[in-house]
């Protein structure tokens, strides 16, 4: 049977290394996803109010598409955008980045794609100044980077809210029987809920696995109005409301077949957060491919398998997200 990798974080796909920080005073914070050689990477765009940089060259033939140095996530909306700056600061200094023709004198350029959720409203002293703090997390984050990292309050997710619960970074993990490793890492600070109205259990506890975030299930007969959000947002504002997420693979893929995982990986956010995609929310979701492992069997039933496993397993990190950060906070 498939089961979590040892650390049930995405950082089991070989290769790939996390970090995080964060600003308390500002109640923000980035996470960067570090793939040891450039990644083959893809994008899905879903909510109505996104807010990325550099997805565009994610796209179908475009140059850079294969080269994929990290890919950071962050608070602060629109400003966060500049946590990237950090990032390709770092790898710059480590020599790592695109050069089409290496020259003496002339940097490479780290290919990092990004992308942002809103926290701003959330009670955090946001007068930075002329110089907001996101470069700045950025940098240490990646300087941080490494196979373990602190789930719920923290990083991206770090002064998120998942409709009336606090937000948070999950991550999960899942290795098949013949030894490929699919991994996520999701920063939820949705509109929608991540519980099913008047119950205790997630919306993705069909996909749970080892009592990863509480173990609660619906009661026998569980019904619900199908206008019934639960405890989602009452009032949301645009660009308020964003799951961003990221998804690693070991297995060897061509582009389009990532983009395909990318598209199959959306139902995870479907799974786990009730209204999901809305017109206020920022829903974005890459996937990167280190290449390291043969994907096997037929192709297409093995992309769909890839794109499964994808979904399922955002969905128990979209879920362990939340979990975490309720464990901080105390509550039950």
């Amino acid at each position: 049977m498939a089961r979590p990798g040892l650390r049930n974080l995405i950082t089991d796909v070989e290769g790939i290394s996390v970090g995080q920080a964060e600003d308390a005073g500002s109640v923000t914070g980035v996470s960067v996803i570090v793939p040891d050689c450039p990644a083959l990477g893809a994008v899905c765009v879903a909510g109505g109010g996104p807010g990325t940089r550099e997805s565009d060259v994610l796209a179908a033939g475009r140059l850079v598409f294969d080269s994929v140095d990290a890919i950071c996530l962050s608070g602060g909306s629109a400003f966060g955008l500049a946590a990237a700056d950090g990032v390709m600061a770092g790898l710059k200094a480590q020599g790592r980045g695109f050069a089409l023709v290496p020259r003496p004198g002339v940097p490479a350029t780290p290919i990092v794609p990004a992308a942002i959720l809103y926290d701003l409203a959330n009670g955090g002293n946001k007068d930075w100044g002329d110089t907001a703090p996101y470069a700045r997390l950025g940098r240490q984050a990646f300087d941080a980077a490494g196979e373990s990292f602190v789930l719920g309050r923290a990083g991206a997710g770090y002064g998120a809210a998942a409709g009336l619960a606090p937000g948070g970074t999950g991550s999960a993990s899942i290795v098949t029987h013949d030894g490929l490793t699919v991994g996520a890492l999701a920063a939820v600070n949705s509109f929608g809920s991540v519980r099913m109205p008047g119950s205790a259990a997630f919306w993705a506890w069909p996909f749970e696995i080892s009592g990863e975030f509480g173990g609660a299930r619906p009661e026998p007969g569980f019904a619900f109005d199908p206008e019934d959000w639960g405890a989602a947002k009452a009032n949301p504002s645009p660009r308020e409301n964003t799951t961003l997420a990221c998804i690693a693979i070991d297995a060897a893929v061509t582009h389009d077949e990532l983009q395909r995982i990318a598209q199959m990986a959306l139902a995870g956010m479907a799974r786990a957060i009730r209204p999901v995609f809305a017109p206020t929310d920022g829903d974005v979701i890459f996937v990167i491919s280190t290449r390291k492992r043969e994907a096997g069997g037929s192709r297409p039933l093995a992309i769909a398998r890839l794109g499964e496993l994808a979904a399922s397993t955002l969905a128990r990190a979209i879920a362990r997200g939340v979990y975490e950060s309720e464990r901080q906070e105390g509550r039950p």
